[in-house]
């Protein structure tokens, strides 16, 4: 009996991790796996796997115009988005660190974007983009396409993107903000650093973790953005907009070729996984 007991406490632990394990595989490893091998293929509408195809649809995608341009897209788009980003939410959180009348409704507000779904945000800044009727024009008495003209498209998209992401930044980095010791700022003090001194000397080194943590999480949302997209302009005009995910999804399941789609999305999945490693080796540069 005894002997019984002491097998199954070495067992239980993984029991707990099974549910755990069995989820994971079936919504995550398996499809990863799964896209691995049909980026090697050939599929039918449906698709179901036909054929092997080897390096081809991998040798396609060097000479497809519709996919560098997504590609190059998708990079200017990522850099905007986490550039503007994360300095917004990260600057909000450095003014409104402090006790003020009113810093609870100013910590809501700027908090608030992170509680508004892609779609419906998408569905809100259309009507101020609206080239007629929308607010925006309005207001600079302008007739402005934003979303049809191909010099504004990839702004208008982004500027909705910076707006969703302020919340979730700015969330991450008052919390950050907050937990600096005050003995470092009565010392840069006594030492005559004035407050733009204390931010850049004090508060950015040691916050300095979750700024790296920010940037990891805004570059993989970033590159892997899609309702703003296909809500607001549906990759155009003339592709300024069109994004790899959005690309990836009209090849799938506009055009029925699943093993070229998958290919793309490996392209996405390395893309990723070097700028993460990348980011990685900045690490040594954070402060602890």
């Amino acid at each position: 009996m005894v002997q019984s007991k002491s097998k199954f406490s070495k067992i239980e632990p993984y029991l707990y991790l099974l549910p755990a394990v069995i989820l994971f595989g079936l919504f995550t490893f398996y499809p990863f796996f799964k896209t691995i091998v049909y980026s090697f293929g050939n599929t039918d509408t449906a698709g179901r796997l036909t054929g092997l195809a080897g390096l081809a649809n991998y040798a396609k995608l060097l000479t497809d115009s519709v996919f560098l341009k997504s590609l190059s897209v998708t990079v200017v788009y990522s850099v905007l988005t986490v550039i503007f980003s994360m300095f917004i939410g990260v600057f909000l959180a450095l003014m409104t660190s402090e006790k003020f009348p009113g810093h609870k409704v100013f910590r809501t507000v700027y908090a608030l974007p992170m509680a508004v779904s892609a779609s419906a945000a998408a569905a809100i800044f259309n009507f101020i983009f609206h080239p007629s009727i929308g607010i925006l024009n309005g207001i600079l008495g302008t007739k402005i396409g934003w979303l049809t003209d191909s010099r504004y498209a990839l702004i208008s998209v982004v500027i909705v993107t910076v707006w969703m992401n302020i919340g979730v930044n700015y969330i991450f980095a008052l919390a950050a903000v907050q937990g600096v010791p005050q003995e470092l700022y009565e010392s840069a003090t006594v030492d005559g650093a004035g407050a733009l001194s204390k931010s850049l000397h004090v508060t950015l080194p040691c916050i300095s973790p979750t700024l790296f943590f920010l940037l990891i999480i805004n570059v993989i949302y970033a590159f892997q953005q899609y309702a703003q997209v296909k809500m607001m302009t549906s990759g155009g005009p003339d592709n300024s907009t069109r994004v790899l995910v959005y690309e990836i999804y009209e090849q799938a399941f506009m055009y029925g070729k699943f093993g070229y789609a998958c290919a793309e999305s490996v392209i996405l999945f390395l893309i990723l996984l070097l700028l993460t490693l990348a980011q990685f080796r900045l690490e040594r540069k954070v402060t602890y």
